[in-house]
C-alpha cells in the first residue's frame, strides 16, 4: 500500500540537511496508473508507471517562505528583469518591459477561444505585487507564491536543497493513494456539498460565483489535505514539474510488459510548440489546475490533468512545491 508519513532520521536523503526536511512529509514509492483515458487527450494514454519514495512539501511554497530566499540571497524573480529585445525579436519596443501575465476578469460573457480576453501582460506585476502596481501581498504571507517562471522555482529548490518534482512524482503524491480515482479526495468533486479545493464556480471568465470561498488565492490550507497529508495538490495554484511537456503521453510506456520506473519525460526540443513553430521556447508540464479551472472551460482540477507552460512565462495563478529524493535517484 502506499504510504506517507512525517520525516524522521531514518529516511534522510545525503547531503540535505535535517532543517531542510524538517516539513516535509515522505511518500512511500509504488506504482500507479498515470494519466486518464477519458478526459483532454494529452492525458492519455493512461499506463503503469513506478516512482521511488520521495520527501514533498506539504503545501505550495508560500509567499512568507519566498520572501525568506528573496531577503537571504537578493534573487531577482524573471518578472522583475527587463526583457532583452534580442531574445524577444519583433517584440514592440513598448512592450520591453518588465511585468507578468495577471487573470483580468471581463465584465460580460466572451468567447473561450481567445485567452487574451482575460489575460492581460500588466507592466510592474510580480511576486511582491501579484496584480501589478499599486498592490502588495500585505496580508497574504500564507497564500501560495505566483508571478515565478520555472528558472525561480528552481532557483528556490536549489537554495532550499531541494528539488522539483517530476510529473510522475506529482501526479503519484497527488492521488494521495486513491488509485484511479477522479479526485485527490475521491470520484465526487464535493462529497456531501462542501468544496475541497479553491476552483472556480460559475460561468468563466466574467462570472465568479466564489461558493468556495476565495475570488483568487486562497491560504495553502485552506481545504483538507488528501490521503497523504497534502494540502492543494488541486486547485489554487498550477504547479511547476521538471519534466518537458509532450502533448502526449509516450505511447510505450503503456505497454503493460514495460512499467517505467522513474520517467523524466521527452527531451527539450520535444516541447516546443508545433502551432507556433517559429518560436522556440521549450515548455515544462504544469499540474493540478488552478483557482480559475472551471467546469465551463478547463477541467483540469484532476491529478491526472497537465498542461504546458513556456519556461519564460509566469502568471498570477502558477506557483510550485518542493521534493527531496532518495539516494541514487
Amino acid at each position: 500500500m502506499n504510504d506517507c508519513c512525517s520525516v524522521t532520521s531514518k529516511c534522510r536523503p545525503a547531503g540535505i540537511s535535517d532543517s531542510r526536511l524538517e516539513n516535509m512529509l515522505f511518500v512511500t514509492g509504488g506504482t500507479f496508473r498515470m494519466g486518464s483515458d477519458h478526459h483532454y487527450a494529452e492525458e492519455a494514454p493512461s499506463h503503469r508507471v513506478t516512482v521511488d519514495g520521495f520527501w514533498i512539501d506539504p503545501t505550495p511554497v508560500t509567499n512568507a517562505q519566498f520572501r525568506r530566499f528573496v531577503d537571504t540571497t537578493g534573487y531577482t524573480t524573471f518578472a522583475e528583469i527587463v526583457p532583452k529585445a534580442e531574445d524577444y525579436p519583433g517584440a514592440l519596443p513598448h512592450m520591453l518591459r518588465a511585468g507578468s501575465l495577471v487573470f483580468c476578469p471581463p465584465d460580460r460573457p466572451v468567447g473561450l477561444n481567445d485567452w487574451s480576453r482575460w489575460w492581460e501582460f500588466r507592466f510592474g506585476a510580480n511576486w511582491r505585487r501579484p496584480y501589478g502596481k499599486g498592490c502588495s501581498i500585505k496580508g497574504l504571507d500564507d497564500h501560495p507564491v505566483v508571478h515565478v517562471a520555472y528558472q525561480d522555482a528552481e532557483a528556490y529548490a536549489k537554495w532550499a536543497g531541494k528539488e522539483l518534482p517530476t510529473e510522475a512524482e506529482w501526479e503519484f503524491a497527488a492521488r494521495g493513494g486513491l488509485e484511479g480515482a477522479e479526485f485527490a479526495w475521491g470520484d465526487e468533486f464535493t462529497p456531501d456539498g462542501r468544496h475541497r479545493a479553491n476552483t472556480w464556480q460559475g460561468d468563466f471568465p466574467h462570472q465568479n460565483l466564489k461558493r468556495d470561498g476565495y475570488e483568487r488565492t486562497s491560504p495553502v490550507k485552506a481545504f483538507p489535505p488528501n490521503g497523504y497529508g497534502l494540502y492543494d495538490m488541486i486547485g489554487n495554484v498550477w504547479e511547476w514539474t521538471t519534466d518537458w511537456y509532450a502533448p502526449k503521453h509516450p505511447a510505450d510506456e503503456a505497454k503493460a510488459c514495460c512499467i517505467p520506473e522513474n520517467p523524466r519525460g521527452p527531451r527539450e526540443d520535444q516541447s516546443y510548440d508545433s502551432c507556433q513553430p517559429h518560436i522556440k521556447i521549450p515548455r515544462k508540464v504544469l499540474k493540478g489546475g488552478s483557482h480559475l479551472c472551471a467546469p465551463n472551460y478547463c477541467r483540469r482540477y484532476r491529478p491526472a490533468a497537465r498542461h504546458p507552460e513556456p519556461i519564460d512565462t509566469s502568471t498570477s495563478h502558477v506557483g510550485f512545491r518542493c521534493v527531496a529524493r532518495t539516494i541514487g535517484q
